[in-house]
């Protein structure tokens, strides 16, 4: 999952940069998770690749980086992925005089939709990354500080729903029947400003504390049970604990008392599972107000600290 860090400063480039805010969505099937790994097939690394077909040269050997709200794990999804990239404006923008001079080029098409029409072209050769808008970013903007919110989705099949092989890949399926009511209380007692160490998996400097803002499960109507999960930002897999944790309550695994004592050890545990990574899509990254993005990515780096506990980095 996300993890906030100061890898990458905020602003909107260079003098002589643009920086472009990029919409997509992938099934995260046959991915190595988001971040680019050596040997491997990565989301990031596949674009990555294309910008440096479409940018290379004058943007240096690597090419274009691009920096994203949510850096998802190996088979997770998703539908309302952002990030940001910082390219040269002239040729941005030389993009777009390019596209002219090819059969069935439009005058009136702005670069940032050459950029997003290109990019999809060479991402999505294989049908697994979709480019949906690339538009100019406002100023202060960035794709993983600026963000007051992620939400996320994960899906179940439980044995009160026959199973469909043709959602194997997004769906994780249970032979039980879940007591969703119980699995609704557990979420409540997770929702708020803590330390979701029990939940987390540790990594050396990096806080677990976070803002479970809202955590609710429903069944649809072909009964599919689906979480709804939305928090400031997530440590790494922290989602799939919070979903392993409601199971373990709805399938009568886990006493409340026993999930709200472990919360509050905020120690990993193994009294609940972490859940497999299919069933879980990043759907949604809520942004303030433009004139509030700059200070908002300053906010997301200070440090989190809980009263009474000491300050975590």
């Amino acid at each position: 999952m996300d993890t906030v860090d100061a890898q990458h400063p905020a602003g909107a480039g260079t003098n002589a940069s643009v920086r472009v805010r990029i919409d997509l969505a992938y099934d995260g099937t046959d991915f190595a998770g988001w971040a680019t790994q050596p040997g491997l097939r990565t989301v990031q690394g596949e674009i990555e690749a294309a910008l440096a077909t479409l940018f290379g040269g004058l943007e240096g050997a690597a090419g274009p980086r691009v920096v994203v709200a949510g850096r998802t794990d190996a088979g997770v999804h998703a539908t309302g992925q952002v990030m940001h990239v910082d390219l040269d404006a002239e040729r941005l923008a030389g993009l777009s005089r390019a596209d002219r001079g090819r059969p069935g080029g439009q005058e009136a098409l702005a670069p940032t939709d050459v950029l997003a029409r290109r990019l999809g072209g060479i991402v999505g050769r294989a049908g697994d990354i979709v480019i949906q808008q690339a538009r100019i970013a406002p100023d202060g903007f960035d794709a993983r500080f600026s963000p007051l919110w992620r939400r996320y989705e994960y899906r179940v099949a439980d044995g009160a729903r026959a199973a469909d092989p043709r959602s194997r890949r997004h769906t994780l399926a249970v032979r039980d029947v879940l007591d969703v009511d119980a699995m609704n209380t557990a979420a409540d007692a997770l929702i708020g400003l803590r330390d979701f160490g029990a939940f987390c998996k540790p990594r050396d400097g990096a806080t677990t504390i976070r803002t479970l803002e809202q955590y609710a499960w429903r069944r649809e109507n072909d009964g599919v049970l689906i979480a709804t999960v939305r928090a400031d930002a997530f440590c790494h897999s922290m989602v799939r604990s919070l979903v392993g944790a409601a199971i373990a309550v709805g399938r009568g695994a886990l006493a409340i008392d026993d999930l709200v004592a472990a919360r509050d050890a905020a120690a990993r545990t193994s009294v609940f599972p972490v859940v497999a990574a299919h069933g879980l899509t990043l759907v949604e990254v809520g942004y303030p107000a433009d004139d509030e993005l700059a200070l908002r990515a300053q906010q997301t780096r200070a440090r989190r600290e809980i009263a009474g506990t000491p300050p975590v980095a």
